[in-house]
């Protein structure tokens, strides 16, 4: 087994929890009070920048407890932060969900920090859609190789998409499973 270590900040004893995965754009139904409505796309306004931070760190932080203060590491100085971004409304209002992408060697691109709104997570394709999002972003910029380490509660959602998984790692003292994905979709 793998072990990454690249986070200082990693907690080595945090409580269970559920993430999401990566970017698509579209609409999709949902029951309750949410919409389901919102599209996907690279965050450039100062609020989507906020709120993707925001997000992750409810996310990371606060609910999953993986990370002591910040999720915040070296990878987001070069990374493409994209969002989904809530369009119930005539306006888009809110961030719901995340993931960031960055290219770590030539062709070589890293999907991370794939994180819901606790209220969107049962919106049909949210997940779906960023980590759609994020394959073929990385695709149209040159990427020959995407991977992500993937929380091992979330590898059915990847299997779906056609990831290949290639082994078990731990991160942040987490079972988690390394996965390719297939640069197709």
């Amino acid at each position: 087994m793998t072990v990454f270590s690249h986070h200082a900040n990693c907690l080595l004893d945090p409580p269970a929890a559920v993430a999401a995965w990566f970017a698509g754009g579209g609409s999709a139904a949902a029951g309750g009070a949410i919409s389901g409505a919102y599209r996907v796309r690279p965050a450039a306004d100062a609020w989507e920048l906020a709120g993707y931070r925001r997000l992750r760190h409810d996310v990371f932080c606060r609910e999953q407890g993986l990370f002591a203060g910040t999720d915040a590491d070296a990878f987001d100085g070069g990374a493409l932060p994209l969002v989904a971004v809530s369009s119930a409304t005539v306006a888009d209002d809110d961030v719901v969900g995340t993931v960031r992408i960055d290219e770590r060697s030539p062709g070589v691109w890293w999907g991370s920090r794939l994180a819901v709104a606790r209220d969107w997570r049962g919106v049909p394709g949210l997940a779906a859609d960023l980590i759609r999002a994020a394959v073929r972003t990385a695709a149209a910029n040159g990427c020959h190789t995407f991977l992500a380490t993937v929380q091992r509660q979330n590898v059915p959602l990847f299997r779906r998409l056609r990831w290949a998984r290639m082994e078990d790692v731990e991160v942040c003292g987490r079972p988690h499973v390394l996965m390719r994905a297939a640069l197709d979709q």
